[in-house]
């Protein structure tokens, strides 16, 4: 994975945090990242080379108007003021190469400095416990502690993922493999596919929490369960839910709440409107 920003040098600036998207149910991390670089006005730095990304090019999906800037699968934004890079994924994995991508995001977030990884993800709704279903819609994982057990995020009044089991053998598998030499991982375990917990270390935010972990930096994910349709509400959800991790115990925190902006490519995610006289 490389790094280019155009017209400069190829390594981020003041960045001590790094949040991403993993793309999941209802490309819910996706569009809860949208809204962040939406809202906190960020600029894009430059955008990220990966063999294992498909590509893809669209026009600027943030406005205010379309002038034809492009957009592409893998790009970096910088809120220096804030120590903070925001990744967007806009393309899927190859299939078969999600421990690959996420091995070499972890290397390249550990080369560039990153301390701490923030990982967005959606979860089917149909994996929620049933004695889970008065509490929020997000829950978390953190390298915080062996268990997942994050104090901040238990501030927040978040609950960790029941479904993380560090010591089962899905859970073990898939640690295995984010040390694994990438010259023989071709994919993830087949063994883990095969174990009836595979649900969860088997979606694209495990490999990526596995592979920071294994570079030595914090992790943590922040995840929403959800299911597929009109995910908007579940990107305000996760957008706000990072917005109280970041800003938790700060003096700022205790200001006027963030006031969100869409992106200009949200308005036309359903078409344009009905022909009025189709109703005449």
């Amino acid at each position: 994975m490389e790094f280019v920003r155009p017209g400069g040098d190829g390594h981020l600036r003041n960045a001590s945090t790094l949040l991403l998207p993993a793309v999941s149910i209802g490309n819910a991390g996706q569009l809860a990242v949208d809204l962040l670089v939406s809202t906190l006005g960020v600029r894009r730095a430059g955008f990220l080379e990966e063999p294992h990304v498909l590509p893809c090019v669209g026009n600027d999906p943030f406005g205010p108007s379309a002038e034809g800037k492009l957009t592409v699968a893998l790009e970096v934004y910088e809120y220096e003021d804030q120590g903070l890079s925001i990744v967007q994924q806009r393309a899927p994995v190859v299939k078969g190469a999600m421990m690959k991508y996420a091995k070499n995001m972890a290397a390249w977030a550990a080369c560039e400095g990153i301390k701490e990884v923030i990982v967005l993800s959606g979860l089917d709704s149909g994996k929620r416990q049933r004695h889970d279903m008065d509490l929020s819609q997000i829950q978390y994982i953190s390298t915080a502690s062996k268990d997942g057990l994050d104090g901040h995020c238990e501030a927040l009044g978040w609950k960790r993922l029941e479904q993380y089991l560090p010591l089962s053998e899905a859970w073990q598998l898939l640690d295995r493999d984010s040390v694994t030499d990438p010259v023989v991982d071709n994919e993830l375990s087949p063994e883990i596919h095969s174990t009836d917990d595979a649900y969860f270390p088997g979606l694209p935010f495990a490999s990526i929490f596995s592979s920071c972990k294994a570079e030595g930096l914090k992790v943590v994910c922040v995840l929403c369960f959800c299911a597929e349709g009109d995910n908007v509400p579940d990107a305000f959800l996760i957008a706000d839910a990072v917005q109280q991790y970041l800003h938790h115990g700060k003096p700022e925190a205790s200001g006027a709440q963030l006031e969100w902006k869409v992106p200009l490519s949200w308005t036309t995610v359903y078409g344009p409107p009905p022909d009025s006289t189709m109703f005449s």
